[in-house]
């Protein structure tokens, strides 16, 4: 079972530890990323002196996790039936690209300004020896099946999305052939006016030509009759 907000989920959502005197006690908890976005989330406690967290602060790509080891320090008395009081808080922000906190700026987990700041609440539970068995095994059934899920789910997205992206391919692919083909359609009827307008102008022009051919013949042979008859009457006024 695990605890979660928009940013991140925790799991499991309480940090379970087999509580013996004088030895060291550990617990794995793990933070998924829920966003197709860069994460950063730090680890605070209540009890600082008494838990070693590695790591404390990290950043977490989109869509992947991040495995944590809380280490209970060996402690020299039980508490007060069994009963323990410390808390975890883990704070989430959003941050810029990038897998190194310390190109992370100083101020991520200020409360000041617009900035979003996610926190998760962890409580802490002690056990004996004899009872830490089946709950470290239901433990673990939880955590592999909640890491299933999200695989599965992520696996999904991918899926649609590479369809999706086909889809639009092959949309794209199908309006590029009809633009060459009403390109090529175009450029045929363009040949097809040209060719046109040549065979009308060389027509228009022959007509042309063949009027003023007979005009410049029906000029000259005007001129020569003009010429004949003031032959013929300069002859007259001579005799």
């Amino acid at each position: 079972m695990g605890g979660g907000g928009q940013m991140i989920s925790v799991y499991p959502e309480e940090l379970t530890f087999e509580f013996e005197l004088e030895k060291p006690s550990y617990c794995n908890i793990k933070v998924v990323n829920n966003t197709e976005h860069h994460v950063a989330f730090k680890v605070k406690t209540t009890s600082p002196k008494k838990y070693f967290v590695r790591p404390n602060a990290s950043v977490v790509q989109p869509w992947d996790s991040c495995a944590i080891t809380v280490t209970l320090q060996a402690q020299k008395e039980y508490p007060p039936d069994m009963q323990c009081k410390d808390k975890f808080l883990i704070q989430s922000a959003k941050v810029p690209p990038s897998n190194d906190m310390d190109e992370i700026p100083s101020d991520t987990f200020n409360k000041d300004g617009d900035k979003v700041i996610e926190e998760l609440k962890l409580r802490v539970v002690y056990t004996s020896p004899s009872q830490s068995g089946r709950g470290n095994s239901e433990e673990e059934s939880g955590l592999a099946s909640s890491a299933t899920g999200k695989r599965d789910m992520h696996k999904n997205s991918s899926n649609e999305e590479i369809q999706m992206l086909q889809h639009l391919k092959e949309e794209r692919d199908t309006i590029l052939q009809q633009n060459h083909q009403f390109q090529r359609e175009l450029d045929m009827l363009k040949r097809r006016r040209n060719r046109k307008s040549d065979a009308g102008f060389s027509l228009t022009f022959a007509a042309f030509a063949g009027l003023v051919g007979s005009a410049v013949d029906n000029v000259s042979a005007f001129s020569c009759s003009v010429q004949w008859s003031l032959g013929c009457i300069l002859l007259l006024f001579n005799l």
